[in-house]
């Protein structure tokens, strides 16, 4: 049987995700929309012992519901829409339950280990011919909530420069699993689970993409590791990287079952209020761009400065109950001033940054597009790097695009949520989204004007202060400006 909203838990965002078309606007094309996803799903999951007799480890309820929902929810979010399962332990029940994927707007093709395992290289060996020309590989056992579209990009610039794969990376420093990954200066130059090195820092993090042509020489129907490949790829200099910043979660065993259950439970089934912060001249130093000669984002690691009281506002923000996202413009890279790789460097910095005070943020959504092609592109310092930047959205504020993105993945109180910026566009998109709004700088009576009935409900200093009154500003009514 396929599955259906009725056979499994369905409050928190599920409603709007799983069992919905594609959330993401029709306005924001994404390279994931044409992107094979290989799920690896063939393990016998001997470690959960009890859990994995009657059902595969894809299908151990979690809250309710089969532990995949909440990783093929991330997935949906960004886009992706065709799937190929490899499947082996009780392979039938994973059909029967997701069946060809159209019950969720996606397509899922199956391929099945068969009697002899084959490991995780061999089951896709195995799956060579419905394999596409590049695809990403995920486990079917781990929660791995990354910026997928960022890892695409990554693996095609890589491949500019002769790669052949992308290796997600988390710095990791033995914390969850012992760290096999060496990184210098971005790049992967040791990949080796079997013999680690005092290097390694990072751990391979459970996403990789692949050319399918790296399969091709091994035997069909014969088992490998596919750490092998990986191994010999990151020897070989042909291995890229994406350093990932948020923790993974796998159900390897019953304690790590547990702690993603309470982090699930949390995170899905009990309701946040959120604060979505504008990031240039609200958490870091406008720069002046000697190139336009005037006030702008900065657009270079270097340049990057964290304001000096940002940090304590931030926990101060977290220790309120209140999620923390990131909702900027960042059109540095479609506008021919920066390269995007630069662009993901920056906002991995900040969050690395941030993570070492014991920060976190939940997420860092950038609109990176610009309507139209600017008429000195071309004749600039950089040009336009890649075309799909130029294209109309539903993200770029005044729009509220950054705001409502995270909706299907958190379960957030729009309700008691602000939204933090310095500019008329984040009032105006925090109006948009139904959310209360926060000027930060001093507020004109020209501006006012300009903002009409969307009048932000709280005027402040800089963000210090907008943390340390936020407990009496989610009192307030929406309009009463403080």
């Amino acid at each position: 049987m396929n599955m259906k909203a009725s056979d499994t838990r369905t409050d928190g965002p599920f409603s709007r995700s799983l069992f919905s078309s594609l959330s993401r606007s029709s306005l924001n094309r994404t390279p994931c929309e044409d992107f094979q996803v290989v799920v690896l799903m063939g393990g016998l999951g001997t470690r959960l012992g009890e859990y994995t007799k009657e059902v595969p480890k894809p299908l151990v309820k979690v809250s309710g519901r089969p532990f995949f929902d909440y990783e093929l929810m991330l997935l949906k979010h960004y886009g992706f829409r065709k799937f190929l399962f490899l499947t082996g332990y009780k392979a039938g029940m994973i059909e029967d339950h997701y069946g060809d994927g159209s019950d969720l707007g996606i397509s899922i093709q199956y391929c099945y280990d068969g009697e002899k395992l084959l490991g995780t290289g061999g089951a896709i060996r195995r799956a060579y011919e419905l394999l596409e020309d590049d695809f990403l590989v995920i486990y079917g056992d781990s929660f791995m909530d990354i910026d997928y579209e960022e890892t695409i990009f990554r693996y095609l610039k890589g491949k500019e420069e002769g790669k052949r794969a992308v290796m997600t990376v988390l710095k990791n420093n033995d914390r969850f699993d012992k760290s096999n990954v060496v990184v210098k200066d971005g790049s992967i130059v040791l990949y080796d689970k079997k013999e680690p090195v005092p290097e390694m820092e990072y751990i391979d993090y459970g996403v990789c993409i692949y050319e399918k042509s790296l399969f091709e020489d091994f035997p069909a129907g014969e088992g490998f590791d596919i750490a092998e490949l990986q191994k010999r790829l990151s020897i070989n200099g042909e291995l890229a990287a994406h350093i990932v910043d948020k923790r993974f979660y796998e159900i390897g065993s019953p304690g790590s079952l547990s702690e993603f259950g309470a982090y699930i439970e949390d995170r899905l089934y009990r309701k946040h209020p959120a604060v979505f912060l504008d990031r240039d001249g609200v958490l870091d130093e406008i720069v002046f761009n000697e190139d336009i000669e005037q006030l702008d984002a900065p657009l270079t690691l270097s340049e990057f400065k964290l304001f000096p009281f940002v940090k304590e506002a931030l926990g101060i923000i977290r220790d309120k109950g209140y999620y923390i996202f990131i909702a900027t413009n960042q059109p540095g890279a479609a506008k021919g001033k920066a390269k995007l790789l630069t662009l993901y460097d920056i906002n991995h910095a900040m969050v690395a940054d941030l993570m070492k005070d014991g920060i976190m943020i939940d997420g860092v959504y950038s609109c990176i597009h610009y309507p139209q092609r600017l008429s000195y592109i071309g004749e600039g310092r950089l040009g336009v790097l890649e075309e799909f930047l130029i294209q109309p959205c539903d993200c770029r504020k005044p729009k509220d695009g950054l705001i409502r993105r995270p909706s299907d993945i958190y379960n957030i109180d729009y309700e008691n949520s602000f939204m933090v910026g310095d500019s008329l566009t984040d009032i105006s998109a925090g109006a948009s989204a139904g959310v209360k709004t926060a000027f930060i700088g001093d507020l004109k009576c020209d501006a006012c004007k300009k903002l009409c009935s969307a009048s932000p409900d709280m005027i402040v200093r800089d963000v210090l202060e907008f943390a340390n009154r936020l407990d009496d500003a989610a009192e307030k009514k929406k309009g009463d400006i403080a």
